[in-house]
């Protein structure tokens, strides 16, 4: 497990648009038809990250908690399924499925996506406003598999809740820290 941090997209960056294939009923989705009316978080994840297994429950629990709030979650994988199998889009939806993913799963087979946004790794958090532009890209928490720190979501919900407050930006932003993409 290479431990990858996330590339700091500037703040107030536009979301870049997309259109990708949601593996949990097959239909193609667009960001501006997934967005929230208070904000939109996109994370970029992975099925085998231990990273991601490691804060996976939390982020159900977050975009459910969130969701009445106006804020929609988009999860993406843009892992090279060939060298890693586990990251298909079959075992996507299987995932969504056992974890009850409140949000749509999204399959970025060309990467296109990982690559607009500068995604670095899994997880990877980018978070908008209504506008769709940047206010946080940085970690859920500090904690990691292994280091006994309890997964709460602290430094997102803080964001999140600040945008919601009163537009503001989380001025300290840790980047996130997991498995690198998977690149072909």
């Amino acid at each position: 497990m290479a431990l990858t941090p996330s590339n700091m997209l500037p703040l107030g960056t536009k979301a870049p648009d997309f259109t990708l294939t949601d593996t949990k009923d097959g239909h193609l989705k667009s960001l501006q038809e997934l967005k929230g009316a208070q904000g939109t978080l996109v994370m970029f994840i992975c099925n085998h990250c231990p990273f991601v297994i490691h804060v996976n429950e939390h982020l159900v629990k977050l975009a459910n908690d969130y969701a009445p709030k106006g804020i929609n979650c988009i999860a993406i994988s843009s892992n090279d399924v060939e060298n890693y199998p586990q990251d298909s889009p079959d075992l996507m939806k299987a995932r969504a499925k056992e974890l009850n993913y409140p949000f749509p799963y999204l399959y970025d087979e060309t990467q296109n996506v990982a690559k607009a946004y500068d995604a670095a790794c899994t997880p990877d958090f980018f978070l908008f406003n209504a506008g769709l532009e940047l206010v946080y890209t940085g970690q859920l928490d500090g904690s990691r598999p292994g280091n006994d720190i309890p997964v709460t979501g602290k430094d997102l919900r803080n964001a999140i809740d600040a945008m919601l407050k009163d537009g503001s930006i989380v001025s300290n932003q840790q980047p996130s820290m997991g498995c690198n993409i998977k690149w072909k």
